[in-house]
């Protein structure tokens, strides 16, 4: 059966959190945009954890603010509590995390995608993908439905093929209580893609009227919290606690009594787990020398009793679990509402898919979100938001939107996910962006609205201030090493901080290169215009003209390094290039480079497995083949 009107430019499968940025970019830049998900009813539902953010987590959300993905504003309007981490570190690192309303922000998701013009939503499921001649034309349904689409973007999250455990029980679900999706990945894998086998799991919730808050620690959010997206002039939000407790001896004891009834320890999952969040039994079991573990006890919502106990995620069985919880200060008493458990589902190795997202094998189908191997609902959002707009930029024959590890930590993301060989579910780390120093959350507006601005996803307004703040951040920087500060001046100061005085006037551009000083010491000091201003953009240009001072030296380097890099990045290798005829190459090199398929030297230079000596190699034979292929373009003139 085939209507006429389902006829889409874009058409995305999955209603998570890769899945909404998708179809709400693609229908921002003009196109008919349909989103099928199997449950309206649960779209960008928040699986695991009831948060958004954390470290190297806020970057990303704060970057597709910047460049007009929907997250940060979500967030922002359903938050209950804010928290800025790493403020005792360096700016780099320096992290948003927030406590979501769980139903209020699918709620909030789905009305964004309800009230934005173009979007279609249905529910169904798909089973399979229309392919002609090696290209996707569309989907069809449970039913029998044929729906087409010039482009279609997969973001299947934990459903393919998915396999819920408690204990020894296992059934089949996308997570607990919803279908998972079964035929899709064997029809993939008959179209030549490879498949594999992942796990993630989530920790029992708990009914917080069982709980006794007294015995353990409060922890509240900032008194005077950030917002996500910049367009958030500011957050007034009454605040909800969360509450720290630990396990203990006697709690290890009983978890490790279930080890013989554990799905992870009897070989019954296969799947390979998250390194750097791992179950509770992993812990105890992997550090059997430690005698306690923290966990937060997190609000689902500020309408509920229900909380999730972060950092107890397992699949043991349910009277182990139930058990080893009440030796847990504060709960003793306490009752589960919901089990925790694990998940095993298929992904698809990203060395299959291009930067763009769209995959080698089949044009106009793209990837997603965790069908690509990663964890998370940022690390998905990031990667929906880039399907979706070059799904439209190619249905228009324009240039595809590319951000390189330079630019963004989107772009570090998935420049790892297409060169490296994941195993393991992919999760963003500060540590992960070399060049991190540059990429910092507080500047993501400054460094990519103006390509939120060119695809047409940003207001022009909000765009307009972006420029004037890069402006003022500039004239600031500048004038700072004209005024002058006398030691009368700035003395007092620092002999309070039992720090060496000045014994000549100083600009206040090098005295904030000291350490102890900060921007606000010079409040009354000089007469600014900019001290006497509290917008929120001129706190904002104080902010970034501090960190660029303090932290110069620091930044040239990395820019000289990009400098390096882009050399790299400049040289492109041709698609049809044939490694095969570079003789000295060693055979793993030359195996992960076919797979691969690197668009530039750099790219093939971050290859597991690809040497120095390799890149030297291929950088001679690819000056021989644009040779040999100028020689023969010439003889055909």
């Amino acid at each position: 059966m085939t209507i006429d009107q389902d006829r889409y430019d874009v058409i995305v499968i999955g209603g998570g959190h890769a899945g909404c940025e998708a179809a709400l970019a693609a229908a921002r830049m003009g196109a008919k945009t349909l989103l099928i998900t199997m449950n309206i009813s649960t779209i960008a539902q928040m699986s695991c954890n009831p948060a958004i953010g954390g470290l190297a987590k806020g970057h990303l959300v704060r970057e597709l603010d910047a460049l007009g993905g929907e997250m940060g504003k979500a967030i922002d309007d359903t938050g209950i509590q804010f928290r800025m981490l790493n403020k005792s570190k360096g700016p780099a690192v320096w992290s948003l995390r927030a406590q979501a309303d769980r139903v209020a922000y699918s709620e909030r998701m789905r009305t964004a995608l309800e009230n934005q013009k173009n979007i279609d939503i249905r529910q169904s499921m798909v089973t399979e993908l229309l392919i002609e001649k090696d290209r996707c034309t569309g989907v069809k349904t449970e039913t029998g439905a044929k729906i087409f689409g010039r482009k279609t973007i997969l973001t299947a999250g934990t459903f393919l093929n998915g396999l819920v455990h408690v204990g020894m029980v296992s059934y089949r679900a996308g997570r607990a209580g919803e279908f998972a999706a079964i035929g899709l990945t064997e029809k993939l894998v008959g179209l030549g893609f490879r498949s594999g086998r992942l796990k993630t799991g989530t920790p029992p919730r708990i009914d917080g009227r069982s709980v006794d808050f007294e015995s353990m620690t409060i922890q509240h959010g900032d008194v005077n919290p950030a917002p996500f997206s910049f367009q958030t002039k500011q957050l007034v939000v009454e605040q909800i606690p969360c509450y720290l407790t630990e396990t203990n001896v006697n709690t290890h004891q009983i978890l490790r009594s279930g080890f013989e009834r554990s799905p992870l320890f009897s070989g019954k999952i296969v799947g390979i787990g998250p390194r750097y969040c791992p179950s509770i039994e992993t812990k105890i079991d992997r550090f059997f020398s430690k005698t306690s573990h923290q966990l937060y006890l997190e609000p689902e919502g500020r309408n509920t009793q229900e909380y999730y106990l972060n950092g107890f995620s397992t699949s043991l069985p349910e009277d182990v679990q139930q058990k080893a919880l009440n030796t847990i200060p504060g709960l003793e008493k306490a009752k589960i509402t919901r089990l925790g458990y694990a998940i095993e589902y298929d992904y698809f190795p990203p060395s299959q898919i291009k930067p763009t997202l769209e995959t080698k094998q089949i044009s106009s189908l793209y990837f997603a979100g965790q069908i690509n191997g990663t964890s998370g609902y940022e690390e998905a959002a990031v990667q929906g938001f880039v399907a979706g707009v070059n799904a439209v930029l190619k249905i228009h024959n324009q240039r595809p939107f590319i951000l390189d590890r330079s630019q963004a930590y989107i772009g570090v993301l998935i420049d790892d996910l297409i060169t490296r060989d994941i195993e393991e579910p992919y999760r963003m780390f500060t540590s992960l962006a070399e060049h991190r120093l540059l990429l910092r959350q507080d500047n993501a507006d400054l460094r990519l609205s103006m390509y939120g601005d060119k695809l047409g996803l940003l207001p022009r307004n909000y765009a307009a201030q972006v420029r004037q703040k890069k402006e003022i951040i500039h004239q600031f920087f500048e004038e700072l090493k004209q005024i002058m500060i006398s030691p009368a001046q700035i003395n007092p100061v620092l002999h309070q901080r039992n720090r060496t005085g000045i014994s000549e006037k100083e600009s206040v551009y090098r005295l904030l290169k000291r350490p102890e000083l900060k921007l606000e010491d010079f409040h009354n000091l000089i007469q600014h215009e900019l001290f006497s201003q509290n917008q929120d953009m001129m706190k904002a240009v104080r902010e970034q003209v501090e960190i660029e001072i303090k932290y110069e030296g620091y930044f040239k380097r990395q820019l000289e390094q990009i400098e390096k890099f882009k050399k790299m990045e400049n040289r492109p290798i041709a698609e049809e290039f044939d490694y095969d005829k570079i003789g000295s190459l060693s055979q793993e090199s030359r195996e992960k480079l076919k797979r691969i398929r690197p668009i530039s030297v750099g790219q093939a230079s971050r290859i597991a497995g690809v040497s120095p000596a390799d890149i030297a190699v291929l950088l001679i034979a690819m000056k021989k083949f644009e040779t040999n292929k100028m020689f023969h373009v010439e003889q055909k003139q």
